[in-house]
């Protein structure tokens, strides 16, 4: 009897766990229908499109897959105005979401929404490019929030201008950088993208067209850059630019102690004009070089460099940049040479060449290039950002490239010393609880694009206010 009445309440339990389903399933697709049915009534320029949507379902962490309800191709700011606030006026009830996308570099699912509508920031109507104040002391460009960096590049150049800021990887939208902060190399002296900016315009979570900067909507502003899109959609930027040199004088030198390393980087930031671009690297488990550095790099020494052996050892990679002109190209030759005489690294590993400025700038891109060529790009890239204040620099050193490291076969280690003031001086990058006598790094894990799913790892370190 037991048995029997046992049997008929799990009966009983399926049948309503099924009917539960069904109905929540049932309002879901009415609720899908009713949604795709009203964004389709709505007048824009460009177009929704509700069928070929899985391209906008990855992005470059390759780690997850939201696929959603639909594509938002504007041709206008406007577009992206009326489909934010038609969903805004549909409530919550309708549960759609909105996703800003330029190309898709995200790496937790940022730039996805399951079931809502990504907005492919590329597709805004391309505008020329408009380049202000050429022989002023401030120069700067209006550009569209789903432009290149590279293309931004490229045309800057045209006037011998170009942005003081820049990420290692150019081929990326404005908006994209603009809404996590744009490091690299530069950001030392010029602080990170973010920092470099005069204004705004941004379309906002209630579909509002806004302009913002400093002085007009300063909150907004503030809060949009180095936000991650919570607080509104980078449409147009005015970005401040500076001379751009010609040539660069690309070094790299070899450290077997961290400390020495970390020293000599934070020397280098604390000097004035000393370089233009500093990071650095931590190679691990690597018995060559030339075949383990990034592959645009050709010194003009590569037989000592490809006989340079790491014998398994841990060893830190400084990386220097020095802008030339050929007008000043012996000056800064000489002052380069009597810098690199201050340091502390292994003085048979000086490698150095000369490329042009929009070479080094697009370097990485040349490691894409191949990459894809060797079906080696699209791979999971987990990642993992860390600020580390610096008076505990070394024992976090020690533990993880001595200890945890030692046994993978991880990718670059990347290194970016960087003065706190010019990343935490404004109140665009939110500070972490860092007293004002000690500076910050901070480390950056991910999946290195070579071989699989690797450990990658970006330390930003900051200097003493």
């Amino acid at each position: 009897m037991s048995y029997l009445l046992r049997k008929r309440t799990m009966l009983i339990v399926r049948s309503f766990t099924i009917l539960l389903l069904s109905c929540i399933a049932f309002k879901l697709a009415c609720c899908f229908s009713s949604s795709i049915s009203s964004l389709k009534a709505l007048p824009l320029v460009g177009h929704l499109e509700f069928e070929d949507v899985h391209h906008a379902s990855k992005d470059f962490g390759n780690r997850y897959q939201l696929i959603p309800l639909a594509v938002l191709h504007p041709k206008s700011v406007s577009d992206i105005a009326s489909a934010i606030r038609h969903i805004w006026m549909m409530g919550p009830h309708s549960q759609l979401t909105v996703a800003a996308r330029g190309r898709g570099h995200s790496l937790q699912g940022q730039a996805q929404t399951r079931h809502g509508v990504v907005i492919h920031m590329e597709s805004l109507h391309p505008q020329k490019l408009q380049v202000y104040s050429v022989d002023a002391p401030a120069p700067y460009v209006d550009v569209s929030g789903g432009e290149l960096w590279i293309n931004i590049l490229h045309e800057t150049l045209k006037y011998g201008l170009a942005p003081k800021s820049w990420t290692d990887y150019l081929h990326l939208t404005v908006g994209g950088t603009l809404s996590n902060a744009g490091i690299s190399g530069q950001a030392f002296r010029h602080g990170p993208q973010i920092s470099n900016v005069h204004q705004l315009e941004i379309v906002t979570g209630k579909g509002e067209i806004l302009n913002c900067s400093k002085r007009q909507n300063s909150d907004l502003f503030d809060g949009v850059l180095g936000g991650l899109g919570q607080f509104g959609i980078i449409t147009r930027a005015r970005i401040a630019l500076e001379p751009a040199p010609t040539m660069v004088k690309w070094i790299r030198v070899l450290y077997l102690d961290f400390s020495a390393f970390a020293k000599d980087q934070e020397q280098l930031i604390s000097a004035d004009n000393k370089f233009d671009y500093i990071e650095g690297f931590v190679i691990i488990n690597r018995t060559g070089l030339l075949n383990n550095w990034r592959l645009s790099f050709t010194p003009e020494e590569p037989l000592e460099a490809s006989q340079f052996k790491s014998d398994g050892r841990t060893l830190y990679c400084l990386e220097l940049a020095k802008y030339l002109k050929q007008d000043n190209k012996d000056v800064i030759n000489q002052e380069v040479k009597e810098t690199l005489s201050e340091l502390s690294y292994v003085s048979s590993t000086l490698f150095s060449t000369e490329v042009t400025y929009e070479a080094f700038l697009d370097r990485v891109h040349v490691s894409e290039v191949k990459l894809r060529s060797k079906g080696q790009w699209e791979v999971p890239h987990p990642w993992l950002n860390l600020l580390v204040p610096r008076s505990t620099i070394k024992e976090f050193a020690k533990g993880v490239f001595g200890n945890i490291l030692t046994d993978t076969s991880n990718g670059p280690v990347i290194v970016y010393p960087v003065n706190k003031s010019n990343i935490f001086g404004g109140e665009q990058v939110g500070q972490p609880n860092i007293s004002s006598n000690t500076g910050g790094r901070g480390i950056l894990f991910g999946g290195h694009p070579d071989v699989g799913v690797r450990e990658f790892m970006s330390l930003i370190a900051s200097q003493t206010d």
